[in-house]
């Protein structure tokens, strides 16, 4: 039976990369890729640099699958499912046509697989489709690394923390920690100046920016370098902690 391997490869820095990782990455023969254009070309880069690295046998493959294009004029719940259905679509016919039927195939997803990543969700929707058998690799979340870089604790003693994306911040507001996903928006500029934040893009890249204040020092610098940032690599990831002053 076909086997895939969806490998957690950390949050921009080789050296993330765990043994279990290296060991599933060696028994690889082709990896699949998502292919998001010229702007996104070092993400792909990165991506076959580990490959280059932590595998002995240069015998595998990569397949570039080109990325579908996510609807902008529809409802956001209803965009991601068809961009998801469309994916899975593209997998399945990649995997059917470039693994034999006892091949071995992964995707090397950036930071953990469990966090903000569509890689096991359209997985399963290609199972409806294709036979094979899969299993996880956990990586290090871009959380870890922003916490490690700023040197501090995730969570307040005895305190939860909240993983949230900036949509949902700006509906809902910030009730003590937040860690922030998914924000274009600097979502952050919206909360009270006394708030505390710890921001990172690229984190663990040559390329790696960190900020940390008050909303009211440092928020409008964030959303300035950020946008300039963007523009200057024609994409960013980035992450931020939040702390209300109540927690702090």
């Amino acid at each position: 039976m076909r086997t895939i391997h969806v490998i957690g490869i950390g949050a921009g820095d080789p050296d993330y990369v765990t043994a279990q990782a290296v060991a599933a990455l060696n028994d690889t023969q082709v990896f699949f890729a998502m292919d998001k254009g010229d702007t996104k070309d070092d993400l792909v880069a990165l991506r076959r640099l580990i490959c280059e690295r932590f595998i002995e046998d240069p015998g595998y493959r990569f397949v570039a699958l080109p990325d579908p294009v996510r609807a902008k004029d529809r409802e956001y719940h209803e965009a991601v499912a068809e961009w998801h259905a469309a994916r899975a679509r593209l997998w399945a016919e990649a995997i059917e046509t470039e693994l034999g039927p006892d091949g071995v195939g992964a995707f090397l997803a950036w930071g953990d697989p469990s966090l903000y990543d569509s890689t096991l969700r359209i997985l399963d929707r290609v199972a409806e489709h294709v036979e094979f058998e899969f299993d996880v690799i956990p990586g290090i979340t871009a959380i870890q690394a922003l916490t490690a870089r700023h040197r501090i604790p995730l969570n307040d003693i005895g305190e939860p923390v909240m993983i949230t994306t900036g949509r949902q911040l700006r509906e809902h507001g910030l009730a003590g920690a937040a860690v922030v996903m998914l924000d274009g928006e600097c979502s952050f500029l919206e909360c009270p100046p006394q708030t505390r934040i710890w921001w990172g893009a690229y984190l663990g890249t040559p390329d790696e920016m960190l900020i940390a204040g008050t909303v009211g020092e440092v928020g409008e610098r964030i959303a300035r370098e950020r946008a300039e940032a963007r523009t200057r690599h024609g994409w960013i990831m980035d992450t931020y902690l939040l702390r209300a002053e109540s927690t702090a």
